[in-house]
């Protein structure tokens, strides 16, 4: 029986109409210039019903995002906790259900949100765009490129849209740092530099009980937290050809890493150093230096922090804002907005019939390149990607 099949049949049970759209949402594949600025969301009467699947933090946050994009309301949430289900249900509208199969004939609904354990992401994907319902999931899309693919051919069989919220990709100032670099403001790339030395403490593993597994996290503090940083490494400076790595649980009673190196050679040519960790007491904002012949951006609390190049364009400046949320720290996020802002592009795609931001492809090469991170850690030897 195929991986996911076996994952639909087992772990499903468990765990848990395109609206017409007026907005302005541009970014580079899309036009020259770099936007996430949406207005005016839902045109006319119509509204768009989104199912939550999880009933964790990270689905509170979803629910959060729905709540503020006009025309869109909560329809059903399902979670193994009834109890967080039916407080999240009291507190942003929504049936609660503790039975994956009844939520997902609930009806009317669009589209679902997963929030489930990493895991299970391909699995309840899937049979959720067999109901003909769009899906947007947390990321990683999955814990494997051959969930991810099963994932992505299932929506493509579908006919529906497939999303990974990957919010950075939203943030005003890295928007910024990645239309710089695809107008060479740096020049030829050469370095980048990516730090995600955070901390969680041993209760965030050990009163979770998927968190830092093999089976349902896929890995630990890369594939987790360090995650959003491969994503971005990829798409400002392109593909990975290999990397060599070393991992070690350095502090937690964990089955997986919580301290990781890699270093990464790009197709380009320019080399890249990634740290991730939940090891480090007491968490650091994140921070990339990128690099190229023409000078450095640097980026921390995703604020453009520093801008050293040789011929900087009229409007290239600091960031005024960091980043709200206590991500080196803390899991909970209590600043929405990238959230919502992945949304409003998701319905965006729906309704324009166009790929979203980060669609299921573009959410699989952060995948694929963890996985490569991983058997280099495993074989001591630099591994090719791709």
């Amino acid at each position: 029986m195929p991986l996911v099949e076996t994952l639909l049949q087992h772990h499903a049970p468990q765990f848990g109409s395109p609206v017409e759209t007026q907005l302005t949402l541009t970014d580079n594949d899309r036009s020259s210039e770099v936007s996430c600025k949406v207005s005016g969301i839902l045109k006319g009467p119509m509204t768009t019903y989104i199912g939550l699947i999880g009933g964790g933090n990270i689905s509170e946050t979803h629910a959060r995002a729905a709540r503020a994009v006009p025309g869109v309301e909560i329809a059903a949430i399902y979670g193994t906790n009834p109890e967080k289900v039916r407080r999240i249900s009291r507190e942003y509208g929504g049936r609660p259900y503790s039975d994956f199969e009844q939520f997902l004939d609930h009806r009317p609904m669009n589209l679902v949100a997963i929030g489930s354990p990493s895991g299970l992401h391909a699995a309840q994907g899937i049979a959720a765009a067999r109901r003909g319902l769009h899906v947007l999931t947390e990321k990683p899309i999955d814990i494997s490129t051959e969930r991810a693919d099963a994932l992505i051919s299932e929506a493509d069989k579908a006919g529906v849209k497939l999303g990974v919220w990957f919010q950075d990709r939203c943030k005003p100032d890295i928007l910024r740092v990645k239309k710089f670099i695809d107008a060479g403001v740096l020049g030829r790339t050469i370095l980048a530099d990516a730090r995600v030395k955070w901390y969680r403490p041993p209760d965030y593993y050990a009163k979770s009980r998927w968190r830092g597994t093999a089976a349902l996290d896929g890995g630990g503090a890369l594939i987790n937290q360090a995650v959003h940083t491969v994503d971005l490494l990829l798409w400002m400076f392109g593909d990975v050809v290999s990397v060599q790595a070393s991992s070690k649980t350095a502090l937690h009673a964990i089955e997986v890493e919580d301290t990781l190196v890699a270093v990464l050679q790009f197709a380009s040519g320019a080399l890249g150093v990634l740290q991730a960790t939940t090891s480090v007491y007491p968490g650091y904002p994140r921070r990339l230096e990128l690099t190229g012949s023409e000078g450095t951006l640097i980026i921390e609390q995703d604020r453009l922090l520093a801008a050293d190049v040789r011929n900087p364009p009229e409007d290239l400046r600091a960031g005024t804002e960091a980043d709200l949320n206590r991500s080196a720290d803390s899991p909970v996020v209590n600043d929405a907005r990238g959230h919502q802002a992945v949304l409003e592009d998701f319905l965006h795609s729906i309704a324009t019939n166009t790929n979203p931001r980060c669609d299921g492809r573009e959410g699989r090469r952060s995948v694929a390149l963890v996985e490569a991170i991983y058997a280099a850690c495993r074989s001591g030897k630099q591994v090719p990607c791709g």
